[in-house]
Formats: C-alpha cells, structure tokens, sequence
C-alpha cells in the first residue's frame, strides 16, 4: 500500500497529461459539430428555407434583415469558417473534405455579400423579398390548426420583414447604391397589383379558402377571420408602403446609368457576383471574349440549319418568320401548358437511355402565377419543399401568348424539368449520407450550366426535336445563353448602353421583342447571374469531352452523367475534381 501511495502523485500527473489527448475531437468529430452547428445557425436565420428542408420549427417567423442581424450573420459566419480553416484537412476523408470545402465556399460568399451590404438591393426583375414572402408557404404541409397559426403569425410578420428592408433601400438611396430607372419602372407595377382591397382575393388567402379535412370544422372558422385580418390590416398596408416607396422615392432616386460598375464600390460588387454564380473568380473582359467566340460558332451552326430547312431568305428573314407565323404559337394558356406536359413526358420515356440513376419525385406543368407573369421570364423551375405536399413545379408563362413559341418549348422543357433543374434538384435533395445543407444547395454555375447541357442532350435520344424549327429553337436557346456572357459584362463592365444589348440580342435569336426586353432588363438588375449558364455548360461540356478521350470504349454516357450529379451542387473547381476522381477510377477497372 505504501508503495501504491507513492506511486500515486506519479500516476495522477500521466493520467494528467493523456486525459485531455482522449477529450480531444478528432478532426472528423470537429467538422462535423462545426456543420451541425451551423445548420441550426441557417434554419434559424433562414426560417423560410427551413420549411422548405421539412424544418417546421421556424414557419411562424420571417427573416430579420436589419443592420443588427447582418452584424451577427457576419460575426457568426466569421467564426464558423475559422473553425473550418483550423481543421487538418489531411485527417478527413474524402467526403469529408467535400463537405469541408463546400460549406467554406458557402461562407466566405455569404461573408462577402454581407460585407457589400447587398441587402440595399434587395430585388431584381426575377427574385424580390416580397414575391419571397408571398411564396413562403408554397407547397408546404399545412395539415394542422398549429399550422396554420404559424402560417398568420408569419403573415403578420411581413409588416416588420417589408420594413426592414425599405430600411435598407433607404439606405442604398443615401449610398447611391440603388437600380436603374428601367427595372424600378418594371417591378413597381408587380407591386402595386398585389394590394387588394378584398383580402379574400390575394394569393395569401389560397390555403384558407380550401383547408384540408385534417383541420377540425369547429376551428376552421376562426382560423380563416384570423387569417383574413392578418392578410387586410398587415400584408395589404405592406406591400401598400413598398408600392408607394418604389413608386415614390425609389424611382426619384434610381439611376439613368445601367452598369454595376458605375455604382458606389461597383468593380467590388460585380466582381462578387462573377465569383458567386461563375463560382470561379475571373476577369470580366475574359468572359467577354469567350462569349464573343462562342456567338460566333452558334451563329455559324445556325446559318447552316436554315440553308438545310429549306427557307429561301437571310437569317433576319428567318427568324421574324419564327416570330410572327401563326403556327408557331399557342392559341389557349391550356394549349400551350399541355403542350409543354407532352414534351415532358416524352423526355420522361427517354431519360433511362442517359441516366442510371433517377428521382423518385414527380414534377408537373404549372403557369407563372398571374400576379408576377407580365414581368417574368419564359419559364422556371420552382423546387419542391422536402415533406411537402406536391412535387417540383416546371412554371410556364402564358401571359403574352404571341411571345410564347411553341418550337423553344423542347429546349425549355430539357433545361427547367427533366433532364434539367428538377431532375438534378430533385436527385440533390434525395441525397444520402450528406449533410442537410447540401441537399438544398444551389449554386448557378452548376445548375444553371446543368440544365444548359441537358437542352443539348435532347439531340441524342430520338424523337425530342422534330422539326427544324425546334432545333432552330434549341440553337436560339444556346445563342441566347452566350449571348449573356456578352451582354453582361458588356453592360456592367465594358460600357454597353441598353439599345446596344436589346439589339445584339434581337440580331442573334429569335427570341420574340418582349423575351428581349425582360432578359435584357434582367441582366441589368442582376449582375452576374446571366454568366452561369453558359460557363457552366462550357465546362461540363470540357470535362465529357475530357472523360470520353481518356477512356475511349470504357466511356459509359449514364455513369458520367450520374458521376457529375453524385454529390449535388459544386463549385466548378470541385466539380473538375469529382470528375477526374471518377476517370480515373473508371481507368484502374
């Protein structure tokens, strides 16, 4: 025993020091507390993307987007990326170091978006925190009283959330760091048409007017006058109170130049959204030059068609043919919508020629909501809310009908449903062993340059474009997205006034005057965005033109294609990686 006893002093000092060696996390350990930290960090700052992640916690709530919530998203996200940056990459697996670099990417993006104080614009003529708000609760499932009561709560956020940012407009209008006069002078009418006076008459009131049997009958009385007051005494004066600002203020002190550039900080801001929806960090006279040469190369391939379609006249000739020709455009919403579901379903019957590896849920064929139509794009694709209750929404605009050709709808239908956003959308929430935050990730580089590469797909499987025109239409659809890289850069950074877009444009497809003006007007209000889709395309194109040289008669068409949608939304240089991971991979087999 005494001899124990004088061992102890000894033994007390090594259980010391090999003590805080077993408390130690391992890198895996550290990485993985990190993402889980920051995903409750998101679901909270975020309670909108909550919801639609199957998050129900947070529906009751909007987002904060005063100064005090930016200076704590910056704090926080800060200390998260340290975090990050302070693990051994070398101790990780490989699928951790995915994780690892993503959610790095993720964050320093985030860090520089609060940095520039982006929330002084925080609308273009595509995406607005009202049309946001509006569509909170798209799709969500609201089969309880307790639903619905955080669905009025949230409704009577909107007067705080619609505050907030006029704050921060307000601000933008001091910093001059606002939007052209041409895009205020566009999104203002969508605005004011979402002030009714009959409460009963606005989107918002959609889930009341048809409640599911789920909801007792005792409270669903109570719950609709509850909800029409929230929508009358709180939304209406909202949305009223933005009407009047951009009609008013914002619109006085909007400016008559159109660059990014010229604004306060403008090489900065551009350069954030080149590095944001490239995902690479490039030049912006680089990508003008590549989108020039592309231009050149799709306009020669369309010179071409049009000699072997038959059509005796110059291309001018051909494409106000394609614009003005009765047969070419729909003469119903419903005709054209089921013209579009025919093509999908066509595509359907095809896509295990191309995939081994498909979604399991369901899209559909839904028109633009009438309140934004006037002022949207052709289409989009509008995802679906993990544990919703309905499936991906390929939305198709039939305002304007004799601006709706049927021969883009092959193209279209490729690029915003399947092959395009809803099956690559679909297949990254259907994710397995990845973290939450993946699942939901988009980022336009890769999404956007996906659903480009799929509109080319449809002229490898039979019976996608049939006529000329449609393949007129495919080739109109890639002009149109090489044309952005143009445009652009040409407008934000090399000086381009807006005629000069509108005509480069016009001259190049045969997209109709209106789609003209809208893409136009987009590019203006969104710097940056327009260069995802074809950077991406390019590169993904390079990299099967890469994998099908290296492996010559062990090229496998699905394999690549499920190799390049295996890990949901990358940035380009990750991407690359994944690839040649998976070249040489299929090499040693």
């Amino acid at each position: 025993m005494a001899r124990l006893a004088k061992l102890l002093p000894a033994l007390s000092v090594i259980l010391l020091l090999l003590v805080p060696q077993a408390w130690a996390a391992s890198a895996s350990e550290t990485l993985q507390q990190v993402i889980d930290d920051h995903w409750q960090y998101s679901l909270k700052e975020d309670p909108i993307m909550a919801g639609r992640m199957g998050v129900a916690d947070y529906n009751d709530r909007m987002p904060g987007v005063a100064p005090e919530d930016r200076v704590r998203r910056l704090k926080a996200e800060k200390g998260f990326l340290a975090q990050l940056q302070a693990i051994d990459a070398d101790q990780l697996t490989d699928a951790e170091r995915i994780n690892r670099d993503l959610l790095s990417w993720v964050l320093k993006d985030s860090i520089e978006a609060n940095e520039l104080y982006l929330d002084r614009i925080p609308l273009n003529t595509f995406y607005s925190f009202f049309a946001h708000a509006l569509q909170a609760n798209d799709g969500l499932n609201m089969n309880s009283v307790k639903a619905y009561e955080d669905y009025i709560a949230r409704i009577r956020a909107f007067g705080r959330f619609f505050d907030e940012n006029i704050a921060n407009m307000r601000q933008g209008i001091k910093d001059g760091f606002v939007l052209p006069k041409i895009v205020v002078e566009g999104i203002a009418p969508t605005v004011r048409a979402q002030v009714y006076e009959d409460p009963t008459k606005s989107s918002l009131y959609e889930p009341f007017a048809k409640m599911p049997d789920s909801i007792p009958a005792k409270e669903q009385p109570r719950l609709r006058a509850e909800g029409k007051q929230a929508i009358q005494q709180i939304a209406m004066p909202a949305f009223a109170r933005v009407a009047d600002f951009m009609e008013g203020d914002y619109l006085q002190a909007a400016t008559d130049t159109i660059a990014a550039e010229q604004l306060p900080g403008g090489k900065a801001y551009y350069r954030h959204g080149i590095r944001r929806y490239v995902t690479l960090d490039m030049d912006p006279a680089e990508i003008h030059k590549i989108g020039l040469a592309e231009v050149k190369r799709i306009r020669a391939e369309m010179e071409e068609l049009i000699k072997e379609s038959g059509f005796d006249g110059s291309f001018e000739e051909f494409t106000e043919f394609l614009r003005t020709d009765p047969q070419f455009y729909a003469k119903t919403p419903e005709e054209l919508l089921k013209e579009a579901a025919y093509i999908s379903k066509k595509i359907d019957y095809r896509l295990p020629q191309l995939f081994g590896k498909l979604p399991r849920l369901p899209y559909g064929v839904v028109p633009v909501p009438d309140e934004i139509a006037p002022n949207y794009t052709t289409a989009s694709y509008n995802p679906a809310a993990i544990g919703g209750t309905r499936g991906g929404a390929y939305w198709v605009n039939t305002y304007a009908l004799d601006q709706r050709p049927l021969y883009e709808l092959p193209a279209l239908t490729l690029h915003e449903a399947v092959p395009g956003h809803h099956l690559q959308g679909a297949l990254s929430q259907e994710l397995q062993n990845v973290p939450e935050f993946r699942k939901g990730l988009y980022l336009s580089a890769f999404g956007e340059g996906w659903a480009l590469y799929s509109e080319r797909l449809g002229k490898e499987v039979d019976g996608i474009y049939t006529t000329p025109y449609e393949h007129f239409g495919r080739l109109s659809y890639e002009m149109w997205r090489a044309a952005r890289l143009v445009i652009d850069t040409g407008i934000h950074s090399q000086g381009w006034t807006r005629q000069q877009a509108l005509d480069f444009l016009s001259e190049n497809t045969s997209l109709s005057d209106a789609n003209v003006r809208a893409e136009v007007d987009r590019y203006i209000s969104w710097p940056g965005q327009a260069l995802s889709y074809k950077m991406g395309e390019i590169k993904i194109r390079e990299l099967r033109a890469k994998a099908e040289k290296e492996l010559g008669d062990q090229f496998d068409l699905r394999e690549f294609h499920d190799a390049v949608l295996a890990n949901g939304a990358l940035p380009i240089s990750m991407l690359e990686q994944q690839i040649e991971q998976f070249v040489a991979g299929a090499v040693k087999q």
